[in-house]
């Protein structure tokens, strides 16, 4: 009896140990689970936090869209030989139209001037000077009275490219010469017994003699354009010093003078105090006055009668300039190295002047010209 109380017992105590162990097993199962979904937990919000952080950190996208993104605006077409925006938008297709005007007492007041693109003044026989009209994107109706042709009149145009020239006839070696000139339009007025040239009554021969340039540029096939005749920039370039009154006195008779006027913004020009009009009663004007200093030979043949030598002023080549604009003067030199180049205008450091858009007068000057200039206030 005692014997199988003790077998109970064993087996008592077995089964008891049994059950602790499936305890301490099930405990441990269970921490492991806690952990793993602890750890689990952990790193999810780890990565939550770490998203938060990336949001707050990048730029969002942009949302997408359909509008085309906008294109520069194009550039304006502006004039070759003035730089201002061209009519209606585009530079007309037509070659420079270079036109013979006179300049004694007795041609003025001149018309047309005040609309031309370029004015060349030149120096001519007998203390007198004459124009070189020079029309591009303008045209007015009328200009004149249209003289005679003078040497150095192809060789300021030879740099517009393939330019028109008008003249009233000439001598016969320069109508010669300039009719040789393959690279340019050549119309001799006295040539045509009507349009597009007439004779005005109200004044006598030869200042009577005046043409149409719209009319001018149809009887030549040509459409090209001059290039650019100088570097233009809106903005006054360093170098210069305030200047008032510019004198050119070619002669008594051509006695020259640019003046500055704030008001008006421009140069205003005189003939011996007193100011040059035009024919609708405008006083002359320019945005841009260079005064190019030139040599200046004797011709070899007389252009008017006897001891009537032509002025070959000589602009190829190089020489003192003086350029206005802005009420400013820069004095510097010019340097042409061919016909066929433009003549640019720079600084004693080198470095170039360029000239502000709008009308320029150019006044070729023979280096015995005591030019001089009276400062502004």
């Amino acid at each position: 009896m005692a014997k199988h109380s003790r077998a109970k017992s064993s087996r008592v105590k077995q089964s008891r140990a049994g059950r602790t162990w499936k305890l301490v097993a099930a405990l441990l199962l269970v921490i492991v689970l806690v952990a793993a979904v602890t750890i689990e937990f952990l790193r999810t919000r780890q990565t939550h936090a770490v998203q938060a952080r990336d949001r707050l950190t990048t730029t969002p996208p942009q949302p997408t869209t359909s509008t085309p993104p906008v294109q520069p605006a194009s550039s304006v077409a502006r004039c070759p030989l003035t730089d201002l925006p061209a009519p209606n938008g585009k530079v007309p297709q037509r070659p420079a139209l270079a036109i013979k005007v006179g300049n004694d007492p007795g041609a003025r007041p001149q018309s047309g001037l005040s609309k031309a693109d370029v004015v060349y003044e030149v120096q001519a026989e007998g203390g007198i000077t004459r124009f070189i009209v020079v029309f591009q994107c303008q045209a007015p109706a009328a200009v004149g009275p249209i003289r005679s042709l003078r040497w150095v009149d192809w060789h300021v145009v030879h740099q517009l490219g393939h330019p028109i020239l008008v003249s009233a006839g000439g001598i016969i070696p320069d109508i010669n010469a300039v009719k040789a000139q393959g690279w340019l339009h050549f119309i001799d007025a006295l040539g045509f017994s009507g349009q597009p040239f007439y004779r005005i009554t109200s004044r006598v021969p030869p200042e009577n003699l005046y043409g149409t340039p719209a009319q001018i540029w149809s009887l030549v096939g040509s459409k090209t354009p001059p290039p650019r005749l100088f570097d233009f920039s809106s903005s006054i370039p360093a170098g210069g010093a305030s200047v008032g009154t510019v004198y050119l006195p070619f002669s008594s008779a051509e006695d020259v003078s640019w003046q500055w006027s704030p008001s008006a913004g421009r140069f205003l020009r005189f003939y011996s105090g007193q100011p040059a009009y035009g024919n609708g009663g405008e006083q002359l004007s320019a945005t841009n006055v260079v005064v190019q200093f030139v040599s200046a030979p004797p011709g070899k043949y007389n252009e008017s009668g006897p001891n009537s030598l032509g002025v070959h002023s000589q602009t190829v080549g190089e020489g003192p300039v003086w350029i206005l604009r802005n009420g400013e003067i820069y004095k510097g030199h010019w340097v042409r190295n061919s016909p066929t180049q433009t003549t640019s205008y720079f600084l004693p450091n080198g470095r170039q002047i360029p000239l502000a858009p709008g009308q320029t007068w150019v006044e070729v000057v023979p280096n015995w010209v005591q030019a001089s200039i009276s400062s502004g206030s």
